[in-house]
């Protein structure tokens, strides 16, 4: 006999497992249908910054959805621990964004002054170097000073990736790894899903599949016009701790180590690293903290954003056939919370929440 699931997610991810977890907690019959191992995986080389600040400078909506995500994080650490017994080791003690120059500042205050004058939950403070070096006593003389708000903080998210695994096997969802989701066919107000050599009907299909959703889309009505866009990530070995606060560029995990990022690159789907880059990436570390200049390096990695022209969000149900979501991102740790607590009642008949307006894939038709 052919199965049959309350709800079809396509993506294990973080944005599809955060899904799923949501709505199999809430008493769904979920089905995860995820890639192979070696799948182009956006997870798996996140940097870990629940981040805030700066993000809407173009749509201040972004910026209240990432704070609304960025505020439920932390009953969502816990409901996670309290599951599965998993630390995801999430902290907010707020976030620095360093800059080298007095030019650099201006820049970013300006941006934030405009963000709060929109919305006044989006605060934040602008520190001179004096104030820096008081706040994160290891930076260094070549700073001009920092932006901090305290919205921010940091997670791991491989962590998070393994407590949403276990937390949505215990409340009981199915995992079906390394086959592709090949067909999706609308039948009779449900959905036929061939899945490798096999076809299951799902009551709802959730879209999740990062990069994947640009092929997966069409086929239930809805358009996900994204591209890679890669970053690459340097690790070091665990050093003394340092650095109490994550930055936009630099952090040091519960673990000791420092992960130094944030590049983007538009090189298709090419997720190597390259020396040039690595090179930029450790200058712009060591620059605000010179202590890193003999930190011996563990690891380099890149992997590929998930973007959309504009790099906001898409949040849609296909009005050719209702049941059929989509949902696709490039912050998968910032707004998982969101997605788990928010978007899953949506997909399960809640009110769409207004916050979400402007994030129709409608708005990139010329």
């Amino acid at each position: 006999m052919q199965k049959t699931y309350d709800i079809a997610v396509i993506g294990g991810g973080l944005v599809g497992m955060a899904i799923a977890y949501g709505l199999a907690k809430r008493g769904q019959k979920v089905i995860v249908c995820d890639g192979e191992d070696n799948a182009l995986r956006a997870a798996r080389g996140n940097f870990g910054l629940v981040w805030v600040q700066g993000k809407g400078a173009s749509c201040t909506n972004y910026a209240r959805w990432s704070l609304h995500s960025a505020n439920a994080w932390q009953a969502f650490a816990d409901d996670l621990m309290k599951r599965t017994g998993v630390s995801v080791g999430f902290q907010r003690p707020g976030g620095f964004n360093i800059a080298e120059t007095a030019e650099q500042l201006a820049v970013k205050q300006a941006s934030m002054r405009d963000l709060f004058a929109a919305e006044p939950a989006l605060k934040y403070e602008v520190l001179d170097h004096h104030e820096l070096k008081r706040r994160l006593p290891a930076i260094g003389p070549d700073v001009a000073g920092a932006i901090y708000s305290p919205n921010d903080g940091h997670v791991s998210p491989l962590y998070t990736l393994r407590a949403l695994f276990a937390a949505f096997e215990q409340a009981g969802g199915e995992y079906a790894p390394n086959e592709n989701v090949t067909d999706i066919a609308p039948a009779g107000g449900a959905f036929r899903v061939r899945l490798g050599e096999r076809t299951f009907d799902a009551g709802r299909v959730v879209l999740a599949a990062g990069l994947g959703n640009r092929t997966l889309a069409p086929m239930v009505g809805l358009s996900a016009p994204v591209k890679p866009l890669r970053g690459q990530i340097i690790v070091t070995e665990r050093v003394k701790p340092f650095l109490s606060h994550p930055t936009i560029y630099v952090r040091q995990t519960v673990e000791g180590s420092v992960m130094m990022g944030d590049s983007a690159e538009d090189v298709g789907f090419d997720d190597g690293v390259t020396p040039d880059v690595l090179a930029d990436i450790a200058r712009r570390a060591i620059a605000p903290f010179p202590i890193l200049k003999d930190a011996r390096i563990v690891r380099a990695w890149g992997a590929l954003r998930v973007m959309t022209p504009d790099g906001l969000p898409i949040y849609e149900e296909s009005t050719a056939h209702p049941g059929a979501f989509l949902a696709t991102c490039h912050s998968g740790v910032t707004l998982a919370a969101a997605h788990s607590e928010t978007i899953a009642p949506w997909i399960l008949g809640a009110q769409r929440p207004a916050i979400l307006d402007q994030f129709y894939a409608k708005r990139f038709v010329v």
